[in-house]
């Protein structure tokens, strides 16, 4: 584990970091299929991650759980961004892409809830938050029929899998769990920066970049959280 901590893992952070810059300087210049190839080796890196961690890791269960979710965070990437590839049949890859990022949430929710001591009061706190930025996304943002009803579900469980997460944290008082709870925060930060440049009136840049950054380093945290727990 010593040699995975000290020399595999920061080559593979180093190139995914790489290549998810690469992917953003290529995607803005409009290079799509270019831009999907460095989408998935970017994403590879964090699913290699989170095998190895899968692999070093004393919970198995939990790690397992979290692996899998990481491979559906890899396949939502590519239909992403392979909407733009097929512009014509966008709006349903883009579905199907949330659907596979949704996948990923339940699986890495199924993993904390084993952990969890305040379940009932993380759920509750989550759908709070869930309900908040939807109503704020919905009041701001004229949006299909298809997107609300996906956008229910998709920000409900990252909500609750960030309020889980974060619960687990404070009442394990477990340090080794902030890597977990810090990605989880950053995806969710991630998602609504998305929302917003998405259905926003312009889409910009920086807010793309901000959405992918935070997005890349929440995957690498939560992969890299399981050599720790």
């Amino acid at each position: 584990m010593a040699i995975l901590l000290r020399i595999v893992l920061p080559i593979v952070c180093f190139w995914g970091v790489v290549f998810q810059a690469v992917f953003i300087a290529v995607e803005h210049k409009e290079k799509y299929v270019p831009a999907v190839i460095f989408k998935g080796l970017a994403s590879c890196c964090f699913v290699i991650m989170g095998f190895l961690g899968y692999k070093c890791a004393q919970n198995t269960g939990f790690a397992k759980l979290v692996f899998l979710g990481l491979i559906f965070g890899a396949l939502g990437d590519i239909l992403l961004n392979l909407r733009f590839v097929f512009a014509k049949k966008g709006q349903l890859i883009f579905l199907i892409g949330i659907a596979a990022f949704l996948t990923g949430h339940i699986l890495y929710l199924a993993a904390l809830i084993p952990l969890s001591t305040s379940l009932l009061v993380s759920i509750i706190v989550g759908v709070v938050l869930a309900a908040i930025l939807l109503a704020i996304i919905f009041k701001k943002f004229e949006v299909k029929i298809a997107f609300k009803i996906f956008g229910i579900f998709y920000i409900g469980a990252i909500a609750i899998m960030t309020v889980v997460a974060i619960g687990n944290l404070i009442a394990l008082q477990d340090s080794n769990r902030i890597l977990y709870a810090v990605g989880a925060v950053a995806f969710l930060i991630s998602d609504v920066v998305l929302i917003f440049n998405t259905f926003g009136s312009e889409t910009k840049f920086s807010m793309r970049i901000t959405n992918l950054a935070f997005y890349y380093v929440g995957q690498l945290l939560i992969a890299f959280s399981l050599f720790f727990i």
